[in-house]
């Protein structure tokens, strides 16, 4: 007996502001160590990801921060600046999955 498969929305991403193509996406398992913290940073082809395990506080530019646990899926637009994408625990890792954007040589993040 075959079983049906089951696709569940997570969130829709809007990439209309893109003038350029996206020559590809890279996606990489990502996890934090313990109390890790981001610090103020950009994508320049914009993010989408999951999180698969931990506690994460997510903030982006002219937006409240909100909390991200495991089963949350989030989107950071290109060029859209990131106050916080840091690991609440100071006990246990974080880890999330992300699909990063890219056009030619452009890096995965860029630190501001």
């Amino acid at each position: 007996m075959m079983s049906t498969v089951r696709r569940e929305h997570l969130l829709t991403g809007d990439l209309t502001s893109r003038p350029e193509r996206i020559d590809r996406v890279e996606t990489h398992r990502v996890t934090m160590p313990p109390g890790a913290a981001s610090g103020l940073h950009t994508h320049p082809g914009g993010v989408t990801g999951y999180v698969t395990s931990g506690r994460i506080v997510f903030e982006l530019d002219g937006h409240p921060a909100q909390e991200l646990h495991a089963g949350s899926a989030f989107f950071e637009p290109a060029g859209a600046t990131v106050h916080r994408f840091d690991n609440l625990s100071v006990t246990e890792p974080a880890t999330f999955v992300a699909c990063y954007l890219l056009t030619g040589d452009q890096p995965l993040i860029e630190s501001l």
